[in-house]
Formats: C-alpha cells, sequence, structure tokens
C-alpha cells in the first residue's frame, strides 16, 4: 500500500514475483467479503440470514461499478493536485496500461487497481452490519455508490495519496486503519442512528442463529487478512512476512483476550462467539500496523484491542442506540486502537525491510507521530459519521429509497420480505406457518411471529399435489408437517425434521 520508491511510473520495473503475490492478495480480499457476509449472517436471526449474504456481495458488486467510472481515480489519482480529493484522470479506467503507480512501481497499475477497489468494496459492507434486520436491500444499492464515493475515496486520498493532507501531515496507515476500519465503524454508527431501533429492541434478545456460520465467517476473514495486509506491501519481501506473522498474532491473541474476560464476566464458558468476535477485533487493531511494526508488539496490539473493544460493545446499552453487529465496537474502537498504538509502536527498521523510510513512532522517540495518528483519527471519523448521516438523511426524503422497512416486514424478516427467499427449510423458533390454502404448484401461508407484532401473507411457491384449491383448518398445517414443534424450540437446540415431503398430499 505504501510502497514508495523512487518516481518511476513506467512498465519497466515491473516484478513477476511481486505481481504473482499482490494477485493472490487480491483474491484473499475478495474472499473476506463472503466471508463477512457468512460472519454477520450468524449473528442474526435466522428469517434475516440470506439478506446479509446478498447486502456484502451485492456491495461488491455496486462498488466494481463505481469503481470503474470514477471511485479508483478519485481515491488514487497520481496526477491530482488537491489534498482532499483525485481528479478524472482514470475515469473509466483510461490510461491504466500506460503506468504504474507510485505507490506500487513494481506491478501494473491494472491489478492495483483491483485490489485496492477489493478494499473499498469491503469496508462498504462492513458499514451493513449496524443496520441489520431492518435495512431495505433495494435502497442500497444507490446507498453503497454514494457511499464510496462521499466517504470512502476522500479518506482513502487523504491517507494513500501522496498529496492528501493526512499523508502530507505524516501519518502512518498500513492497510487501512482509518479509511477501512475507523471509516466502516463511524458509518455504521451514523447507520444504526438514523435507522432507529429494531423492533423489540430492549424487550427481547436478539441472540445469534448461526454459530457455525460465525466461525465460518471469521475464518474467512483471518485468511483473507493475509492478503490484505501483507498484499499491503505490494511485494514479495521480507515486510511481507513480518506483516503476516504480525496479523496471525494481533488476532489470535485479541481472539484469546476476548474469550477469556467473557469466561469470567458471564457464565463460565468459552464462547465461540465471543472468540471470534475478539479474533476480529485484533485483526482490524493490527491493520494500520501491520508492515510499521515488530510481532512482540503485535501481541500488545492483541491484547490492548481484546479489552478496549470487549467493553465497548457496553456502549450501545449505555447510550440507548442499536448497532446490531457491533460494527462500531470492534471495527472504529478498533480501528482507534490500532491507530494510536501504531503511533507508539512503530519501528523504521521494519519499514526498512521493503526499502521505504519513515520516522517511526515512540519506539524511534519520534513523540510527534501519535498526536498525528489522533488527527487523522479525528478527521476519518468525524468525515465518515457526518457525511454517512447526510447521505441516509436525504435518501429517507424521498420514499422509494427510504432505508428502514416497515414493521411487518421486520417482523416476518427481510429473507422473505425483501427478497421472497429463505435460508432454511426449518425457520426457527420465531416462524410459525400457518396453511390457508393450497393449490397445484402454490401454497399460500399467513406468516406469524412469536416476537408479536402484524403478520403478512406471502406466496411461498411449492408443488402440492392438491387439486382443485381446497381449504385447510390451522391444525392441518401438521398433516403436511407431521413433526412440527407445537412450541418453539429452546434456542441452541436444533431443529426438528420435517417429516414427509412437502410434494405428498395431507392424506399421504
Amino acid at each position: 500500500m505504501l510502497q514508495r520508491r523512487a518516481d518511476d511510473t513506467g512498465l519497466d520495473g515491473i516484478s513477476s514475483g511481486n505481481t504473482a503475490w499482490v494477485l493472490a492478495s487480491t483474491a484473499l480480499v475478495f474472499i473476506m467479503i463472503p466471508g463477512l457476509g457468512y460472519f454477520y449472517s450468524g449473528m442474526v436471526r435466522s428469517k434475516n440470514a440470506v439478506s446479509l449474504v446478498l447486502l456484502c456481495t451485492m456491495a461488491m458488486a455496486v462498488v466494481a461499478i463505481q469503481w470503474a467510472i470514477w471511485g479508483y481515480s478519485l481515491a488514487f489519482s497520481h496526477t491530482a493536485k488537491s489534498a482532499v480529493i483525485g481528479n478524472l484522470h482514470n475515469f473509466m479506467l483510461l490510461r491504466l496500461e500506460e503506468t504504474t503507480h507510485p505507490n506500487a512501481s513494481t506491478i501494473p497499475e491494472s491489478l492495483y487497481m483491483l485490489f485496492q477497489g477489493l478494499f473499498a468494496a469491503l469496508t462498504c459492507a462492513l458499514t451493513v452490519g449496524a443496520a441489520a434486520e431492518r435495512m431495505r436491500i433495494m435502497p442500497c444499492v444507490p446507498y453503497f455508490f454514494l457511499w464510496t464515493t462521499l466517504v470512502y475515496c476522500p479518506i482513502a486520498y487523504w491517507t494513500w495519496s501522496r498529496r492528501g493532507f493526512l499523508s502530507l501531515l505524516g501519518v502512518l496507515d498500513f492497510a487501512g486503519g482509518t479509511p477501512v476500519e475507523v471509516c466502516s465503524g463511524f458509518s455504521a454508527l451514523a447507520n444504526s442512528l438514523v435507522l432507529g431501533k429494531r423492533h423489540g429492541y430492549g424487550e427481547e434478545q436478539f441472540a445469534p442463529h448461526n454459530f457455525l456460520n460465525i466461525l465460518l465467517g471469521t475464518a474467512l476473514l483471518w485468511f483473507g487478512w493475509f492478503g490484505f495486509n501483507s498484499g499491503s506491501v505490494v511485494a514479495a519481501d521480507g515486510r511481507a512476512g513480518i506483516a503476516m506473522v504480525t496479523t496471525h498474532l494481533a488476532g489470535s491473541v485479541a481472539g484469546v483476550t476476548w474469550a477469556l474476560i467473557a469466561y469470567f464476566r458471564f457464565d463460565r464458558k468459552l464462547s465461540s462467539f465471543h472468540f471470534c468476535s475478539g479474533v476480529v477485533s485484533g485483526l482490524v487493531s493490527i491493520t494500520p500496523a501491520a508492515g510499521f511494526v515488530s510481532p512482540w508488539a503485535a501481541m500488545v496490539f492483541g491484547v490492548v484491542s481484546g479489552v478496549v473493544c470487549h467493553f465497548a460493545v457496553d456502549l450501545k446499552e449505555k447510550l440507548h442506540f442499536d448497532d446490531a453487529l457491533d460494527v462500531f465496537a470492534v471495527h472504529g474502537m478498533g480501528g482507534v486502537v490500532g491507530n494510536l498504538l501504531t503511533g507508539i509502536f512503530a519501528d523504521k527498521e521494519v519499514a526498512l525491510l521493503s526499502g521505504m523510510t519513515i520516522k517511526g513512532g515512540w519506539m524511534n522517540r519520534n513523540w510527534k507521530q501519535f498526536p498525528i495518528q489522533m488527527a487523522s483519527t479525528a478527521a476519518g471519523g468525524l468525515w465518515a459519521f457526518g457525511m454517512t448521516f447526510i447521505i441516509l438523511y436525504l435518501m429517507n426524503l424521498v420514499p422509494f429509497l427510504r432505508m428502514r422497512v416497515p414493521q411487518e416486514a421486520e417482523v416476518t424478516g427481510l429473507d422473505l420480505a425483501e427478497m421472497g427467499e429463505a435460508g432454511y427449510g426449518y425457520f426457527g423458533p420465531h416462524f410459525h406457518p400457518k396453511v390457508t390454502q393450497v393449490r397445484s404448484g402454490t401454497a399460500s401461508f399467513t406468516l406469524g411471529d412469536s416476537n408479536g407484532g402484524s403478520t403478512m401473507g406471502i406466496d411461498y411457491l411449492r408443488r402440492f399435489q392438491s387439486d382443485p384449491p381446497r381449504e385447510y383448518s390451522p391444525s392441518d398445517s401438521e398433516k403436511i408437517h407431521p413433526n412440527y414443534p407445537t412450541k418453539p424450540p429452546r434456542v441452541g437446540t436444533a431443529p426438528p425434521p420435517l417429516g414427509k415431503d412437502l410434494d405428498q398430499s395431507p392424506e399421504e
């Protein structure tokens, strides 16, 4: 990310080894986005699981379009003179084949563009977690486009462009402490405030429905983070190796730290959910520092981020906002921790492994670095929160762009209400269908929710061998689902089998 050597912007200096490593790193960053979707999907109720995976992958597609039109040029144009935003020199990805980028002088600029575009997509996807279970899906398409243009691109330019004002100030941000983590965390906070609390918030417990999805998502994020951080060296060298080691250590230490705190604070059980949350907080905190600090310092990052982010989760209860998936606590506060600790532990000897010269942090008696890191964090956090708040507020003034779903759609679940799809044949303890009518090829259900609230009629396509239409009483639902429970199962128990296939008629 910050590989700045001579101002060689021709193609003669291309390194096949560096290019191969960044190609692999780009693929690793790609896998983080569906990984984030699975991580998020496990943390919500079953009726909203698919919507989170869709939103994350949709963010990747929309941001790819924005990045090609003008996003990359606004964030990384190396001909811009401004200190706050790039120009349109690479509009529609023009002239990429003519040069390399000054930040990555040994790989093709087209590859650097794609690598950075996936950073933007991941950051955009992170922001939706705070508004999970109540955010309309269709308006997210323009939201993703606008947010990347007005929030991410300026902050990325400030930090990583040689003419960006934070770069000129001397900020050290290896792989996105401010543009990715602080930006997504404070934008998520704005999302949670503008959209308001979920129906039933404070009255019922919104427990994760699938811990296997959380573990799978964490594994994919952890795996991809090696490319996210090590690939930011933009070279296959010793510094990339250090970045990979520091990434792994910070995530490992933070995961154990968070899990142990939760073990002693709560019910003396070692929770996979708490462990996964800690791992992510550690990976977040090391992001701005991975290529600037020694391995032993990464362990300090893990301990501090595990403690700070764990207790930051409590802020939403004390301050009464509904950050559904703790994006602000983990990414926002984790990014703040990482930025500030970089000002203390950055070591110029580590940067020299790839030929980069820095003054370092307090480790090298550069006492000014810490306030510079504070200034970068404040600028990025304030811009991200303010602009996201304005974008959402203006979108809510347009009826078809309003972000909040109606209450009955929220009660039904976004998977069915917004997508007409469901992730599970068994819909979980809050889903109680009542068959009202069956036709050949179509069944009409009335969908209730044990949380209370109104019901919603949905046409759910299934093949039934019953023609002409027949009317059924509520008890007949048990004939179609012979083993369907009469009472909701206890949370955490396995769903019962559905019995006969739905293609069979009730009499069979």
